[in-house]
C-alpha cells in the first residue's frame, strides 16, 4: 500500500526579531524528529517533499539524512500567510488563529483566508502525488494550519479549529493513501509508538 504521511515540524527557537519562515527547529524539535527515525514507518519513506520554510526544511533534513533521500521543496507547502502580522504573543497568536479558523473566507488582521490556504496546500499535494514515484510511501514535511486544512478536504468535514493537530508545539503527523486519498489515521506524536 502507497502511504503519505503529512508530518508538522517540532518545536522551534520563537524569536520575534526573525521573520516567522526563517525560524529554526529548537533543540527539543531536533531531538523529537530524531527519536521519530526509530518509528517503523520512517524506514519505508522513498521520498521527502517540503515547506521551503526553514524549520519545515530542518524537520526534512533530520529524515532526509536518516534515508539517504534528498528533499523536494516546495514553496506552496508553506504554512498560511501571515507575514500582515509577524510574530505575536502566544496569546494574541492563539486568538487570531481561532478566528482564521472560525472565519475561513475571511482575512483575519491580514492574513492568508483558511479557504485559499486550503485550495493551494491541496493542490500542491495533488501534484506531488500526481509527480511522486508509484507505490512508495512518501512524506510531506509542512506545518500544523495548513496540515489541519489538507486533513479536513480529505475527510469532507468542514474547516474547524477542533481539527487541527494536538499539543501546541506542533509535531504530528496523520497517514492517508495515496491512491484512495483515505485517512488511515488522524493526528499521532511524531516520537509517540502507534496505538
Amino acid at each position: 500500500m502507497s502511504l503519505v504521511y503529512f508530518i508538522t515540524h517540532p518545536e522551534v527557537e520563537i524569536d520575534p526579531l526573525v521573520a516567522i519562515e526563517k525560524w529554526s527547529l529548537s533543540q527539543t524539535g531536533i531531538n523529537r524528529m530524531h527519536r521519530m527515525l526509530t518509528l517503523d514507518w520512517v524506514a519505508g519513506i522513498k521520498s521527502i517533499y517540503c515547506s521551503t520554510e526553514k524549520k519545515a526544511v530542518d524537520s526534512a533534513a533530520v529524515l532526509a539524512n536518516q534515508l539517504d533521500v534528498e528533499p523536494e521543496l516546495h514553496e506552496q507547502l508553506g504554512e498560511n500567510n501571515r507575514s500582515a502580522t509577524g510574530y505575536l504573543p502566544r496569546e494574541e497568536f492563539e486568538s487570531v488563529a481561532d478566528q482564521f479558523f472560525a472565519n475561513p473566507a475571511e482575512s483575519v488582521r491580514g492574513w492568508e483566508t483558511a479557504v485559499n490556504a486550503q485550495s493551494r496546500i491541496v493542490l500542491v499535494t495533488k501534484n506531488i502525488l500526481l509527480t511522486s514515484p508509484v507505490d512508495s510511501p512518501i512524506a510531506i514535511v509542512s506545518h500544523g494550519a495548513v496540515g489541519t486544512l489538507l486533513l479536513c478536504h480529505l475527510s469532507g468535514w468542514s474547516i474547524d479549529r477542533v481539527h487541527d493537530q494536538p499539543g501546541s508545539g506542533g509535531g504530528n503527523y496523520f497517514c492517508f493513501n495515496k491512491n484512495t486519498l483515505q485517512i488511515m489515521h488522524g493526528w499521532r506524536a511524531i516520537d509517540a509508538e502507534p496505538a
